[in-house]
């Protein structure tokens, strides 16, 4: 109609979900179970709020509570299986990390940003050769990560800059580099030559290294990592022994992903730059 303005997007949203999807995301492998005063304090809900979010959820299955505090049920399981299923990512994009593993050993993940952290998307792991200290659906602090160095590389510099000043630069290690002049260099610097490595920065006694995989139009729309025990690989060696095998299996998965456009869309993540 003519003179009718147009919804904003905003105005669109449905805030009780908004909420709940905020609280589920609230729980991780530090906050396995809250009381609804912890629930509140980290997702920045009024507790009444909070309170009827986690009561909705509880009476849906999503959420249990015990004594005073929720914990998910393994009914929220579903909802990560219904995209794995839909954008066939265990038929398209395990088998090439599995076969990248199985080349150089130890692990490999293949990851997206999302907001502040990296989502590991696919990832296999050798059995016995290195503690697994990520899987499918877990996130890491991307400035902690070789991986999400290697996304953020992407950014514009104006971008970078942005997401550098709102993001919680916290430590994992007393390595962890948190200073945001020096991060921007090293992500620069990672930009330019194609991959990024940590060492000791995520966890204590393991180094990574990451190299970008990208859409159609060239942009990077995931990163390939892999990781090892520090005490076998410097950031040198690793960068010497995989990198190579590693940006082969990126151009293949880069292949994949751009064949088959309801994975390549599922892959673009809404982040806050």
């Amino acid at each position: 109609m003519a003179g009718k303005k147009m919804a904003s997007p905003r105005s669109e949203i449905v805030e009780g979900l908004e909420r709940g999807l905020r609280v589920i995301e609230a729980f991780n492998e530090n906050d396995t179970e809250m009381t609804l005063t912890e629930v509140a304090t980290k997702t920045g809900l009024k507790p009444a709020t909070a309170r009827r979010s986690l009561l909705t959820l509880e009476a849906l299955g999503y959420v249990r509570s015990e004594k005073g505090r929720y914990l998910l049920s393994a009914r929220i399981m579903a909802l990560g299986a219904s995209y794995l299923r839909s954008s066939n990512i265990g038929a398209l994009l395990l088998p090439p990390i599995r076969q990248l593993v199985e080349l150089v050993g130890d692990n490999a993940g293949l990851g997206v940003r999302v907001d502040f952290n990296v989502l590991y998307i696919a990832h296999y792991f050798l059995p016995g050769n290195l503690q697994q200290v990520a899987s499918t659906g877990s996130t890491s602090p991307a400035h902690t990560t070789a991986a999400g160095r290697i996304l953020l590389a992407d950014l514009a510099e104006r971008d970078l800059e942005k997401w550098l000043a709102q993001a919680p630069l916290t430590k994992s290690t007393e390595f962890t580099e948190t200073n945001p002049q020096k991060l921007k260099a090293i992500i620069v610097k990672a930009g330019k030559q194609g991959y990024a490595t940590v060492r000791d920065e995520r966890y204590l006694g393991m180094t990574a290294l990451a190299v970008p995989v990208f859409d159609p139009n060239g942009q990077t729309i995931a990163a390939l990592n892999t990781s090892a025990y520090s005490g076998h690989f410097t950031e040198k060696q690793i960068v010497s022994e995989r990198l190579k095998p590693l940006q082969q299996a990126a151009a293949g998965l880069s292949r994949t992903i751009g064949s088959h456009p309801l994975l390549l869309n599922s892959l673009r993540t809404t982040a806050i730059v």
